[in-house]
């Protein structure tokens, strides 16, 4: 799924709390369903904005083509395998990914290398249908397993409230929120 423009945080044409009310609403409307008990859901941004990060990504795939491996400057990138492709010098900087789930790990921060296809990556193992294959990132992707428990019981749903982020309870429900 993907946020319409106007909540996708964007700066452009959005903001972060339209992002929270659709991602939260999104996530909540997804808890509710009988399928919660077997879901993962999988939050991954595509772009990073330099605010956070820290530390220069590892660099998985090299290219030579200085006009367009600029990530780390021009002639940076290594020196790639005869018949890669070039201009893929990745990894980018480093993104946010979450996963929600109920056999996600409760308050673990998960330090592997991962990235985008390793998504792809989980589907392909979770239902044993191989690699694409023609050099794509899924094949050196870092493994999400980590990210779960699979060993305890499902951990219950927590509704929150879209626009404040908190825990929605009796007493302070999406349509009744918490004076503050």
């Amino acid at each position: 799924m993907k946020a319409t423009a106007n909540s996708t945080g964007h700066p452009a044409n959005s903001d972060p709390l339209s992002e929270q009310t659709w991602l939260v609403s999104t996530i909540n409307d997804l808890m509710n369903l009988p399928e919660w008990n077997s879901m993962a859901i999988f939050i991954a941004w595509d772009d990073w904005g330099g605010w956070y990060d820290h530390v220069a990504p590892p660099i998985v795939n090299q290219s030579n083509d200085a006009a367009n491996d600029a990530a780390n400057g021009s002639g940076l990138c290594g020196v790639p395998a005869s018949g890669a492709y070039l201009d893929r010098c990745g990894y980018g900087q480093r993104l946010p990914f979450l996963v929600v789930s109920p056999y996600a790990r409760p308050n673990f921060v998960d330090h592997s290398t991962t990235d985008t296809t390793s998504i792809l990556r989980f589907i392909e193992d979770n239902w044993n249908l191989g690699r694409i294959g023609d050099q794509s990132f899924d094949a050196i992707a870092g493994p999400l397993l980590n990210m779960f428990d699979f060993t305890g019981t499902a951990t219950k749903p927590l509704i929150l409230d879209p626009s404040s982020g908190e825990p929605v309870t009796t007493q302070n429900t999406p349509s009744n929120p918490k004076k503050r």
